[in-house]
Formats: structure tokens, sequence, C-alpha cells
């Protein structure tokens, strides 16, 4: 790959910002994207915007801005990507793996090729839900000092989106599909929604719920799937069993 093909991946990469409260952020998100070749931002219900302070903070970026996709959900937001990291300034008590920034960029670029990937920045004060970290392949930590661990978003933003920029220059990604190749197509988002609706009306055609909360099991089985990174083929096996579970003949 020559160096302008390499950063034409960039282009694969969406920059999902949740329910961001301060138009600040989001115009000095842009900037921070512009800076490193990214140019694809996904709002998923920003509080107060279009803003002329986002605008002023994105000093130039204004394309960033003018192109941004504005969604109700995060499920809109990162529909047909075939990966997903979610990020938090905690290290969270969960199932999913918990990646510094380096790390977690490394473990995408496999997948880069195979279509879009998203990195989801959570709202300023709380983050994620478990719900939204549920539709993610990956957990993002940036290891910031433990006695000021809180990062401005842009800021965060900031430093994935310089690791991303770094990995295609120093051509990773063709060093990664030399070292591995997937045969089958990953299952994107959409997909993997698909096969989790199905998995709980074919969980619960069998009374297999019983007494145990439905979405705790549900939770668990996503985080199990998720760090799987299933394929296309894979999913279907898993939908198959599901039609058998319920007595349907399988999907096509």
């Amino acid at each position: 790959m020559t160096q302008q093909t390499n950063l034409s991946l960039l282009k694969n990469i969406r920059i999902v910002l949740v329910n961001t409260s301060h138009p600040g952020n989001i115009g000095a998100a842009a900037r921070a994207m512009k800076n490193m070749g990214l140019s694809r931002l996904m709002l998923v219900q920003p509080k107060d915007y279009p803003s002329l302070e986002a605008v002023n903070r994105s000093v130039g970026a204004v394309d960033i801005l003018d192109n941004a996709t504005v969604v109700e959900n995060l499920s809109d937001a990162v529909s047909g990507c075939v990966w997903v990291a979610g990020t938090s300034a905690r290290l969270r008590t969960i199932e999913w793996p918990i990646l510094e920034p380096r790390e977690c960029v490394d473990t995408s670029l496999e997948y880069l090729e195979q279509g879009d990937i998203a990195i989801v920045f959570g709202r300023e004060n709380s983050g994620l839900t478990n719900d939204e970290m549920a539709k993610c392949n990956v957990l993002l930590h940036v290891p910031t000092d433990p006695d000021f661990s809180s990062l401005n978003l842009a800021a965060a933003v900031q430093v994935v989106c310089y690791e991303y920029r770094l990995a295609v220059l120093e051509n990773k990604v063709a060093k990664k599909k030399g070292n591995k190749h997937r045969y089958d197509a990953l299952a994107n988002a959409e997909q993997m929604d698909g096969m989790y609706n199905h998995l709980h009306e074919a969980l619960h055609h069998t009374h297999f719920f019983g007494t145990n909360n439905s979405d705790v099991v549900m939770h668990r089985l996503k985080g199990l799937f998720n760090r799987a990174n299933v394929t296309q083929r894979e999913l279907s096996i898993v939908r198959g069993i599901c039609s058998a579970m319920q007595g349907k003949k399988r999907p096509r």
C-alpha cells in the first residue's frame, strides 16, 4: 500500500459523540479530527446543535460539522460497522476487554479494510450506559493520571485520532493483514442486533430465562459474542440454532 492509500482508510473510521452537552466540545472534537485527517463525525442526540459555539470552536473544521450526521440513537450511529469501541474514563467491572488507545487501534486494524469501524465517546459527565457498551466490541481507556483522570472530550478524540493516523502512516494495516487474514466477512452492528433479538426470542420460547432477569442474561451473552468478533457465517449458524429452538426453518 502507498501512504496515500493508507490514509484513505481513515475514511472508514466514524467518530461518534453521544448526547454531548456542550456544543463547544463538538466543535473542538471536529478540529481534533481534521488535524489527524479523519472526517466522519456522528452525533447522537446532541443537547445543543447546530450551534455557533460549535462553529467557533472548530477553527477551520467547519466542513466536518457541515457533513456531520445527527441520529436518534447509538444503533443508528454504528449501523453497518464491523467493529465498535466504546470509550470510558473509568475502569469498569464488565465483561468487555479494556484496551489502551494504541492497543485498541492495533486490534481494530484487521477490520479497517472490511468496512466502517466506530469509536464511541460518551457523555461528558456520565460516559456511556451499560446498554450502549453492549453495542461495543471493546472498551477503550486512556490511562491518565489517577489523581486527575477526567479528560476533556476533544482531548480524548485527539488522542485516538492521532493513534489511527500514526498507525496508517507506519503501514501497520498492511503488516497486520500480513500476519493474519480473515477469510469470512465480519457481521456488522445491525446484523448483530438482529441476532440478539432472535436469540432473545428463542430463549424466551424455550423458557430458558425462567425466574432470571432476561436483561442481565442477554447483557452477558452480548459481551460473549462481542468479544468473539462474529463473522457473517458464524452469525448464520447461531440464527439457524435459534430457529431450530423455535421449531422454525432456518432464516435465509
